[in-house]
């Protein structure tokens, strides 16, 4: 069976680019990877993809292909010798091109530590003012004793001879469509590319050990429920001298037993009197930091709400203060005097309405109801 021309496999021109040619073959070399493409011939056509890519890609056999074709005497590629153009065909490196190429990064090369998340709860009045706490942090920290190797003090890691220090070890697999390398982790070092022969007593070869450490933190005032307080460089350690992570500090708020918060107001209820609501009176309002007089007008009705300008929570990126909102509820009382009733009954009398007093219960009235009477 004849081959299929070069350009035509890689879907470009003969008059394409040196750039156009690659990105070509990068898209169709994603397209059709084994091991992301799990259609029945699309091994097949990843490996005409590469095999094209392999000549056009390289200016002397690209040149040597406008000129001869297939058909070159010289050999220098399409034959049948040790896979496509006598190269190894290595998925893992076509795969580590196009997906990450995590696998090929040097073990041994710096790299920051992770970093950690600390739950802390404090009073809703800390919220709204801000503190300056103390927080004890459980992480994981470089072991004084090695410094970090994981090596008895006085001796080295030794560089994996199995993998030579690239924590990497190839397993090639011949096949009919040529040789097959694939890069796993090393099991002799498990991919850090060295082997502790005496490890350090402390932490065990590690390089690591487990401690608490006191961290002063600043809650800005107005802060809410939920945020997070980045402390850069309090996190895990680094890795081969890298930089350590961050520390985040997630705040959790308690509620009050009299405000809530919305956004940055404060709101609350304020139980008042008839005689308040109908009268009007200056009555004291508490706040968070401290009392305040609140002046209630004649004929307030339950449900009204106050506003009290500036006797809410800090905003945290602006200037000011929310307000306090207050709701005054009229409360009817429950247990009224002979002459408190006679007193209400003569102020209904003088507003022209009479009432028909029941000493019968819930549920004879409902019989009643009921009854149609």
């Amino acid at each position: 069976m004849s081959k299929r021309d070069y350009y035509e496999v890689l879907g470009v021109g003969r008059n394409a680019s040196d750039d156009e040619i690659r990105k070509a073959y990068r898209k169709l070399a994603r397209k059709y990877h084994p091991d992301v493409n799990k259609e029945a011939d699309a091994e097949k056509k990843f490996k005409e993809v590469k095999e094209a890519y392999e000549v056009l890609g390289d200016p002397q056999k690209k040149a040597h292909y406008d000129q001869f074709g297939h058909a070159d005497p010289s050999g220098g590629f399409g034959g049948t010798g040790a896979g496509f153009g006598g190269q190894d065909f290595g998925f893992g490196d076509i795969f580590d091109m196009f997906f990450g190429g995590g696998r090929r990064n040097n073990p041994n090369s710096p790299r920051q530590g992770a970093d950690l998340e600390y739950r802390l709860q404090i009073e809703f009045k800390d919220a709204v003012f801000g503190k300056n706490v103390d927080v004890v942090i459980p992480r994981t920290e470089t072991c004084d004793t090695c410094h970090g190797s994981g090596a008895k003090p006085g001796t080295h890691p030794e560089t994996c001879s199995v993998c030579q220090g690239s924590g990497q070890a190839e397993v090639v697999q011949n096949t009919p469509f040529g040789r097959i390398v694939n890069r796993r982790v090393c099991n002799a070092c498990q991919g850090t590319g060295k082997v502790i022969r005496e490890k350090c007593s402390n932490c065990r070869g590690s390089g690591k050990i487990k401690r608490k450490k006191k961290i002063n933190v600043k809650i800005p005032p107005g802060i809410h429920e939920g945020a997070q307080l980045r402390v850069s460089g309090e996190g895990e350690p680094g890795i081969n001298g890298g930089p350590p992570g961050d520390l985040y500090i997630t705040l959790l708020v308690k509620q009050h037993d009299f405000f809530k918060r919305d956004g940055d107001d404060l709101t609350c209820e304020l139980p008042i009197t008839f005689a308040q609501a109908a009268l009007g009176d200056e009555v004291i309002v508490p706040t968070l930091n401290g009392r305040a007089r609140l002046k209630i007008p004649a004929g307030t009705q339950t449900g009204t709400e106050f506003r009290m300008q500036g006797k809410g929570v800090p905003r945290l990126r602006g200037f000011g203060e929310g307000d306090l909102r207050v709701k005054v509820r009229v409360v009817t009382p429950t247990k009224l005097t002979e002459e408190q009733k006679q007193a209400l009954r003569d102020f209904n009398r003088l507003c022209g309405e009479y009432i028909n007093e029941q000493n019968s219960n819930f549920f004879d009235k409902m019989k009643k109801a009921f009854r149609g009477d």
